[in-house]
């Protein structure tokens, strides 16, 4: 027979916090964090990222002190974001030996070696239009070339590893993108360089700060043909699929905290696979603008909402936060 009122009171375990922290179900901890981080010149200081308080696009020289402070907080995995000095339609500072990407993986290796380094790849930081691709007149009508698309991604994760990445994070969702970066990886000899693919990414207005961040806004139309449609939820389970099929070692959903039911259903399907997931800068941008108007506890909505993610299923989570959470844990 089960036991229940009065003999069965489950507030009984919440009487102590020891007792709490011991039994609790999901926790954030460091090691589950990547920071990403915005590159942007070789010269000058850092400039504040007018729709993100308290981030900076980093110039070169001041990147070495940047993860330095990093490590000694505990930070020990970077997402690396390029703004380039000049863009054009084929994006190549993004697969050019000396792009600001690549210098910036060679500046962090030589700083701190044993930082893990993610590089996103994607053309949309790097193209004078802002789209994920190479864009070519189809059907009457300018639009992304999918398969031209994939021969670039392939240029820029191979450049990317050879400056010294980890990890390489396709994040355009262009149908094929971890099958033909997977090849292309194992031909040039780098097998054991392990894909994080965007698996599940939403065409979101949660991304409004990221384009002001990395100066990569599309100047005309959307990116609708090519990310998710927010209303779906079935169809992240193919996108998944198939990136695992391809190859990919890592699956990630981006948004995160307004798509935790995504983020839950991807890790029932692939339970052993690692599963990420991005808290966007708008999401990032949200709690700011509540905790600076006073409207709400900005470390407890913080420290809710990645539990949360952690809680759906998120394996480890991408967040502006990053550093902030560091500093709370060591106060």
């Amino acid at each position: 027979m089960k036991a229940s009122f009065p003999t069965l009171r489950l507030r009984r375990l919440r009487q102590h916090p020891v007792l709490r922290d011991l039994i609790r179900e999901s926790d954030v901890n460091l090691k589950d964090l990547i920071f990403p981080l915005f590159v942007k010149g070789r010269e000058g200081g850092k400039q504040l990222i007018e729709t993100m308080p308290g981030l900076y696009q980093i110039p070169i020289p001041l990147l070495a002190q940047e993860v330095e402070e990093l490590v000694e907080l505990g930070i020990s995995s970077v997402l690396l974001f390029g703004v380039p000095p000049h863009k054009d339609d084929l994006g190549s500072d993004s697969y050019d030996e000396n792009g600001i990407i690549q210098e910036a993986i060679r500046t962090i290796r030589k700083a701190v070696p044993e930082m893990l380094i993610f590089t996103d790849i994607c053309l949309c930081e790097y193209t004078e239009h802002g789209h994920c691709g190479f864009l070519s007149h189809r059907f009457g009508k300018l639009d992304l070339d999918n398969d031209k698309t994939l021969e670039l991604l392939v240029k820029q994760a191979i450049c990317h590893v050879r400056a010294g990445a980890d990890v390489v994070a396709p994040s355009g969702m262009i149908d094929g993108m971890v099958h033909a970066i997977r090849l292309g990886l194992d031909a040039a000899g780098f097998e054991n360089i392990p894909i994080l693919s965007y698996s599940v990414k939403y065409s979101s207005c949660f991304y409004g700060p990221f384009r002001v961040a990395v100066e990569g806004a599309p100047s005309f139309g959307d990116r609708n043909t090519h990310q998710m449609d927010a209303a779906n939820a079935s169809e992240a389970i193919r996108e998944a699929d198939l990136d695992v099929m391809e190859g990919a070692d890592m699956l990630m959903v981006k948004p995160a905290h307004a798509y935790l039911d995504v983020i839950y259903r991807i890790k029932q399907a692939h339970p052993n696979i690692p599963l990420g997931a991005y808290h966007t800068s708008g999401e990032f941008s949200m709690i700011k603008a509540a905790a600076e108007k006073g409207w709400l506890d900005e470390k407890r909505a913080v420290l809710e909402i990645l539990r949360g993610i952690r809680r759906a299923g998120a394996d480890f989570i991408i967040t502006y936060y990053a550093k902030e959470f560091a500093q709370w844990k060591l106060h």
